[in-house]
C-alpha cells in the first residue's frame, strides 16, 4: 500500500514536517502520521507541525477524516504551532474556519510561500501560557424544545 504522507527532513528538533499527496486514508494516519507524531511528542514534549499539501493532494477517505479530527482533538495540547501550506481553496477555508478552536498558533501559507512557512515553524518559540485561544468562561444555557 502506498503511503501518502512524506516525512520532510531538515527542521528544528521539535518540528514534524509532513507533505501530503493523493487521497489520505485511515492506513496513512494509523501507520505513518499518528506513530510519527507520538514519537516526536515523546522525544520533545510539545511539537510544531508543518503540513505541506502537494498539488497532487486530492482529499481524505472517510476513515482518514475521522482519524484526523479525533487525533487533533485528543492531542491538541501537545501542539505548540501549526503551519499549513496549500493553495487548495477548500482546505484553506477549513483551516481558517477551525483555526480559532485550535489551542496553538496556526499560520496558513500559499504554496509559493513555503520558505516563509518553514522559517515560521522553525523559529516559533513555545509560549509559557498554553491555554486555549477560545474563551470557555461563558457557558450557553441548555437548549430546550418548547414545542
Amino acid at each position: 500500500m502506498t503511503q501518502n504522507f512524506e516525512i520532510l527532513e531538515g527542521y528544528a528538533a521539535d518540528v514534524l514536517a509532513i507533505s501530503a499527496h493523493g487521497t489520505l486514508t485511515r492506513h496513512d494516519y494509523e501507520e505513518v502520521l499518528i506513530p510519527k507524531i507520538k514519537e516526536k511528542v515523546h522525544q520533545e514534549g510539545k511539537i510544531k507541525l508543518l503540513f505541506v499539501f502537494g498539488d497532487d493532494f486530492s482529499g481524505y477517505s472517510p476513515g482518514a477524516a475521522w482519524d484526523d479530527m479525533k487525533f487533533g482533538f485528543l492531542h491538541m495540547g501537545e501542539m505548540s504551532g501549526l503551519a499549513i501550506v496549500t493553495d487548495n481553496a477548500w482546505l484553506r477555508l477549513g483551516f481558517k474556519t477551525f483555526a480559532p478552536l485550535i489551542s496553538c498558533p496556526v499560520a496558513l501559507f500559499h504554496t509559493s510561500e513555503q520558505a516563509d512557512a518553514q522559517k515560521w515553524i522553525n523559529e516559533w518559540e513555545h509560549e509559557t501560557d498554553q491555554g486555549p485561544r477560545v474563551s470557555v468562561d461563558h457557558k450557553l444555557p441548555t437548549l430546550e424544545d418548547k414545542a
